[in-house]
């Protein structure tokens, strides 16, 4: 903590001619002793850092020696702060944001202020209720990952039970508004979804990198392979050209136009992790939608009509 104080310490210097010592203890939230330590050891580290003592006396730099924080161009504090504006960040981050906006130099500073402005992040999409990981199981893998220990971690998978394991923390990673812990086990990388860990626990003992291991590589690979199952399986249709919409939104990438049919209809394949799970999703478009192949799709969807004839048959 006192390493990131003092260069909280730096960079409000470089924002003042003259500093007093209650003015730093203000911005860092320490109490004058506190500060004035901080500023000694700034000077002992060889920062030209002096005092000035008397009446309208205080803290400045030498010459108004700046760190390389002021060697942004404006292109790059826009492009910064446009990223990391603080609208959904989280309260650190919105504080961060603050502090950084404060130490650049004025010619620069209004435009990081509005590009902070400028963006809002939402993952989520107007289908889906957003399912959140509690923010302190968060806080804590986050440190973990950072530091490097192990956790007995809870886990909930769908439609399974909650279970504990111990896991090596590598990573997080953001995906469609969900939050995923990447970490090593005892059957190798998994992924785990924030919103479904019930419990962590650090351990104390170090984490155990994988040789050569790179979070955006991994993320990458074990991505892929989920992608791979969401393809396993095809289905071919034909769909009434006016229902093209409905079937974009609901399916996106599982989705592909392959041609028009003789009798005008869309020809159309639809992905999926199996036949039978295609088979269901397309049964909720009715007759807009007539599955032609693979033969145990029509099955499945023979099957399904007559389950839902027998529920909400005529009367």
């Amino acid at each position: 903590m006192r390493a990131d104080r003092l260069v909280a310490a730096l960079l409000f210097l470089q924002t003042r001619t003259r500093v007093t010592v209650a003015e730093v203890a203000a911005e860092l939230e320490v109490s004058e002793r506190t500060a004035r330590r901080d500023l000694e050891a700034l000077a002992s580290a060889g920062i030209p850092v002096y005092a000035q003592r008397g009446r309208g006396g205080g803290w400045s730099l030498v010459g108004g020696a700046r760190t390389d924080l002021t060697g942004l161009t404006s292109e790059e504090v826009r492009a910064l702060f446009l990223l990391a504006g603080p609208a959904a960040a989280s309260p650190e981050l919105r504080t961060a944001v603050r502090k950084l906006i404060r130490a650049l130099p004025a010619p620069l500073r209004s435009a990081a202020e509005a590009a902070a402005q400028a963006n809002v992040h939402d993952g989520t999409d107007w289908a889906h209720t957003a399912v959140t990981a509690d923010r302190s199981r968060l806080v804590v893998l986050q440190g973990a990952v950072v530091d490097g220990v192990q956790v007995r971690l809870g886990y909930a998978g769908p439609g399974k039970p909650e279970s504990l394991r111990t896991v090596h923390p590598l990573g997080l990673a953001s995906k469609a508004g969900a939050d995923y812990l990447l970490a090593d086990t005892e059957r190798g990388l998994r992924t785990f979804r924030l919103s479904r860990v019930t419990s962590v626990e650090p351990t104390g003992e170090p984490v155990v990198r994988p040789a050569g291991f790179d979070l955006a590589t991994a993320w990458r690979s074990l991505t892929a392979r989920l992608e791979e199952r969401m393809h396993a399986a095809t289905v071919r249709a034909l769909a009434e050209p006016a229902s093209r919409a409905i079937l974009e939104r609901v399916l996106g990438g599982l989705l592909r136009i392959t041609g028009t049919h003789a009798d005008g209809r869309l020809e159309i394949e639809v992905d999926g992790p199996s036949v039978e799970v295609v088979a269901e999703r397309l049964a909720g478009l009715g007759r807009r939608v007539e599955v032609v192949g693979p033969p145990e799709a029509r099955t499945r969807l023979a099957a399904l009509a007559e389950e839902l004839a027998a529920l909400y048959g005529r009367t």
